[in-house]
């Protein structure tokens, strides 16, 4: 009779299965990635792998759900304790010190290839549609409850200003997956928006 596995050591080999499975997919980009690569790196037989996922699709889309959910979840548990909303909105975009710099997330060109190598998929065009929502929600409750409480301007719609963050994180992130640093200017066409949001949401320049 096989030993039975704890709950707890399942959902953990999960886990560590999608750790080893982000950094394959940042090394070798979503295309080149095999399921083989996940084995290799993860220290699991094949079987072990297929328990948790179907494919590489499913693996991938688990990581992207994983992100999401962990950065709706942090942000709805900042939101209840909030000092300033501006300074919850630029970690959210630029990380714990909340300034614009010149790293990107290192799982963007994937996820890049993932979406757009599969546009006309409908699976991964209703998952797209999914995460796009997902993000939406995020930006949209932070901006409406700045709004209410008077540190933004409700000049312009919140979700219309959410949509227009989308937008412009997803543009850099194409233009830094296929352009050299130097052509790009991630650190300065970030400042450039923050400007535009300032602006947008009557925010006062520090």
């Amino acid at each position: 009779m096989s030993p039975r596995v704890s709950k707890e050591h399942l959902k953990q080999r999960r886990a560590d299965i999608l750790e080893a499975a982000r950094q394959v997919f940042i090394e070798h980009g979503y295309e080149h990635t095999t399921m083989k690569h996940v084995m290799e790196a993860a220290g699991v037989s094949r079987g072990g792998l297929y328990q948790y996922f179907s494919n590489k699709e499913d693996l991938f889309e688990a990581l992207l759900e994983e992100g999401l959910t962990e950065e709706a979840e942090a942000t709805e548990d900042s939101l209840e304790k909030v000092e300033s909303y501006w300074s919850l909105l630029m970690q959210l975009l630029f990380g714990e010190d909340g300034s614009p710099d010149t790293e990107m997330d290192p799982l963007a060109p994937s996820k890049l290839e993932f979406f757009i190598t599969g546009r006309n998929d409908e699976r991964r065009r209703a998952y797209g549609e999914k995460r796009y929502e997902m993000g939406l929600r995020i930006y949209d409750d932070l901006i409406k409850k700045g709004q209410k409480s008077g540190e933004f301007s409700d000049r312009y719609d919140s979700e219309l200003v959410a949509r227009s963050i989308i937008t412009f994180i997803d543009g850099l992130a194409l233009d830094h997956a296929i352009l050299p640093e130097e052509k790009v200017k991630l650190k300065e066409q970030s400042a450039l928006f923050v400007d535009y949001l300032k602006m947008a949401l009557d925010v006062p320049s520090s």
